[in-house]
């Protein structure tokens, strides 16, 4: 095996895949394979959950395959001059050479034949969306996903597909977060897509218009894009009636701006996070009164309190909740105002742009007071 290719090109594809190798020590699923075709080369990995595959164009001398640990050899490419490399594969003696310019590197190689077989999707159903849209609906979306692994099918997001219409679904046990757009199908169906797998599809895609297929069979997701593919399990199990908590009526609600609000939540949270016990984060109190919200916060280091103006229906209330909760839901609108509809402190809050289409829909619990 023998090929020249762009540093620029080798490091995307290297950066593309390097995070599908396992974890797991001294295994071949600590590398990358490498195979060469007429005029581009695959790189491969898996780490029995992900599967990642990249294909770059380069200019092939000689084809052939082989698995190189990954570490190792994106730190030498990512350090070499940006200009072309020449890779060379010594099959007899196992090494391969990585020369550019007045560098030259010799890495030890492991058989092919001994990486493992990626599962193959043979998709029944499946949508079409841009890249673009994917990134934003999972950016939007994965900081409401749940870390728990005894609730393991919370660690993934729902894809719930109606025909053309996409509703994207996390949920961690406090907050809940809503992502719906028009997308490519003429099916329905529903899958939970891990969230470890959709940070890995975020990564890979770019801002572009250019399309990516997500598609399952039985147990497998599949996400097909230009240059590449992404196979990884899905998640199993019932999903969370996500569609009645959305129903849920509430008692107030305000219009207030985001920046001023979301600003006031950054100067709380350095009361609420600056905690003598360490990890402790205080939760802070809303009041809402007649055109006016109250945020304030007393932990063992001091106190803050922050008065934004509000336009108010309905009730007077107070309620406790943690800030990082808001600021995370905050930071994914780009809507200059926003409404806030605030339940009792046994139902949860609801966060959305005031140009409401319904395409966002935030949820929030509050955090139970003693007198409650």
């Amino acid at each position: 095996m023998k090929f020249i290719s762009e540093k620029t090109q080798l490091l995307k594809a290297i950066n593309s895949v390097i995070n599908g190798i396992s974890s797991k020590r001294d295994t071949i699923l600590e590398g990358i394979l490498i195979q060469t075709l007429d005029n581009s080369i695959k790189f491969n990995t898996y780490n029995e959950e992900i599967g990642i595959e990249y294909t770059i164009k380069a200019n092939i001398v000689e084809k052939g395959s082989t698995v190189i640990k990954a570490h190792t050899f994106a730190e030498i490419i990512r350090r070499l001059p940006d200009t072309d490399i020449n890779i060379t594969l010594d099959k007899e003696n196992n090494l391969l050479t990585i020369e550019c310019e007045g560098s030259c590197y010799k890495l030890s190689t492991l058989r092919p034949e001994d990486f493992p077989e990626i599962p193959q999707v043979q998709i029944e159903n499946s949508i079409e969306i841009s890249q673009k849209d994917l990134k934003n609906i999972i950016k939007q979306t994965i900081f409401a996903v749940g870390t728990d692994e005894k609730r393991k099918l919370y660690t993934g997001s729902l894809f719930d597909v109606d025909n053309t219409t996409l509703n994207v679904v996390s949920i961690d046990g406090y907050r809940l977060a809503i992502r719906k757009t028009e997308v490519i199908s003429d099916s329905s169906f529903k899958m939970v897509i891990p969230g470890k797998t959709l940070t890995e599809i975020s990564k890979i895609i770019n801002d572009s218009f250019d399309m990516v297929k997500i598609g399952f069979s039985n147990n497998q997701g599949i996400f097909e894009f230009e240059n590449g593919k992404l196979t990884t399990k899905l998640l199993e199990g019932e999903f969370l009636n996500y569609k009645d908590i959305i129903k849920t009526p509430t008692e107030t609600r305000i219009k207030v701006n985001r920046n001023a609000i979301t600003e006031s939540f950054d100067r709380v949270m350095l009361i609420s996070a600056s905690s003598l016990v360490k990890e402790k984060k205080e939760p802070v109190d809303i009041q809402v009164e007649i055109d006016k919200l109250t945020i304030s916060c007393t932990s063992s280091v001091g106190m803050a309190n922050e008065e934004i103006f509000t336009q108010t229906e309905g009730k007077e209330v107070k309620l406790k909740f943690n800030p990082k909760f808001f600021i995370d839901v905050l930071k994914n609108i780009s809507d200059e105002e926003i409404i806030i509809d605030f339940g009792t402190s046994k139902s949860p809050t609801m966060i959305k742009p005031i140009e409401d289409n319904g395409e966002f829909n935030y949820i929030i619990l509050p955090i139970k007071s003693r007198e409650n």
